[in-house]
């Protein structure tokens, strides 16, 4: 089974050292050996260690002495503790001061490789715990997922522009999140206790916008056997969100910047205006400077929406927050669904941060529930994902070892021809690095045995 958990076994017995990196790395594992506390001490600092095997009794410092720097990591390892002067004592020192488990010598080598996989899943649950909490708790900013640098100024600017009161226009990409950005305006500013309309301009008939807008007098029209008040009406004291902005009429534009402008308006049939305190927010995903030049979009309209724009940026360019959002959006799935799937595989994972994401947000809350749906085992695997993702990622998993013939294409000169030694010796360095420093899983993908391996290395 193959496992990407990185391992620190510190262990002065040159001869159960070796032993136990090969039974761990023939389990799958990364194994970084040292013998002595102070060796230690690097990689443990150095690179994000998953569990720490050291023995108690070492030359110089104890196995005691890594607790608590291993401890000041963040994520802290798991730690196993081997001596082979058990006593009761000792363990409840060992445990006492961070270690996870204690084992005594002479090991069981079975029973030493379930401890270590039962302290690395224990470990595994309790990061997912963490940061499913984290998810779900902090790191919100009104319902908006991010912490890209990118939407840490969209957070900045919607707080500064909340505390205005003039009109406010947010553009983006189809799924990138406008109409939370929106509300994100309203909640921070002081009408965030009063009423907060949202309309879909591309969603009313052309016939019946201006009265939806502006509401209609008794009689105004067939059918009108009542007055009804308007969504401005209805917004009084709030926020009004014209969501697809775009989309609205030419004559209802001129509407809409008169009410804009000195806040009154007109119900359809009436002949009195009514004066109205409401905000107005207005979306799209349309370029509305290129609507402005073929005609079908007002530019005094526009520029007056523009007083406050702001930029939602695609999820393309904010790809530090799409391992966020997916963990949010399974963790979210989760709880609906009571599912325990514990995260994404490496490949999965690496097929949504290669995936360019022309849906934005809503794309990938839509592909991980439908992953998360057919998911059968504890992870989304990459075949859970849809087709046009896991080819995102083909590139990438396609190519753990480069061709290392490929300076050799084109046709070079007898001079630059390698020989067949250094091909051999590059081939080999390629294999071992792509295989992570394991010389067993070098050996299977080389087709020889270790010893052999070991003998073409020196």
């Amino acid at each position: 089974m193959s496992h990407t958990e990185h391992l620190l076994l510190v262990e002065d017995d040159s001869g159960l050292r070796e032993l136990l990196q090969e039974e761990l790395e023939a389990e799958g594992y990364q194994v970084t050996a040292c013998a002595s506390a102070e060796d230690a001490l690097a990689p443990l600092q150095q690179a994000e260690i998953d569990l720490l095997i050291s023995d108690l009794r070492l030359p110089g410092a104890d196995g005691l002495s890594l607790l608590p720097p291993a401890q000041a990591l963040s994520p802290a390892p798991a730690v196993l503790i081997i001596t082979a002067f058990g006593s009761v004592q000792q363990a409840v020192n060992a445990l006492q001061n961070g270690a996870d488990d204690f084992l005594t010598k002479p090991l069981e080598i079975d029973h030493f490789l379930l401890t270590v996989k039962r302290l690395l899943e224990n470990r595994r649950l309790r990061r997912e715990v963490q940061r499913y909490r984290s998810i779900m708790a902090v790191e919100q900013f009104h319902g908006i997922i991010g912490q890209s640098s990118g939407m840490r100024r969209l957070f900045q600017h919607i707080r500064q522009m909340a505390s205005a009161d003039g009109p406010v226009l947010v553009q983006g990409e189809s799924g990138t999140g406008k109409e939370l950005v929106a509300r994100a305006v309203h909640e921070e500013s002081v009408r965030s206790g009063k009423p907060y309309m949202v309309v879909n301009c591309g969603g009313i008939p052309a016939e019946l916008m201006e009265s939806e807008f502006f509401g209609h007098a008794a009689g105004a029209y067939t059918g009108a056997r009542k007055a009804r008040a308007g969504l401005f009406q209805q917004a009084e004291g709030g926020t009004l969100m014209l969501d697809e902005i775009g989309e609205m009429p030419l004559a209802l534009q001129a509407k809409l910047l008169r009410a804009l402008q000195d806040g009154n308006v007109r119900p359809v049939g009436s002949d009195h205006e009514i004066q109205l305190d409401v905000r107005v927010i207005a979306a799209t995903n349309r370029n509305l400077t290129e609507c402005v030049e073929q005609g079908s979009f007002r530019e005094d309209l526009f520029y007056r929406l523009e007083t406050f724009n702001l930029q939602v940026p695609p999820l393309r360019e904010r790809a530090d927050d799409i391992r966020y959002l997916a963990d949010f959006f399974l963790a979210r799935f989760n709880a609906r669904q009571q599912r325990q799937l514990k995260g994404f595989s490496d490949a999965a994972l690496q097929a949504l941060l290669h995936y360019p994401f022309p849906g934005n947000v809503r794309e990938l809350q839509n592909a991980v529930e439908r992953a998360a749906t057919f998911s059968e085992g504890a992870f989304i695997e990459l075949q859970n994902l849809p087709e046009r993702m896991q080819s995102a990622n083909s590139e990438n998993a396609n190519s753990p070892l480069s061709d290392p013939l490929s300076s050799l294409t084109g046709t070079p000169v007898l001079e630059q021809l390698p020989s067949l030694e250094n091909v051999q010796r590059r081939y080999i360095h390629q294999v071992l690095e792509a295989a992570g420093g394991n010389k067993r899983k070098a050996a299977d993908i080389l087709g020889i045995t270790r010893r052999t391996l070991y003998r073409w290395i020196e």
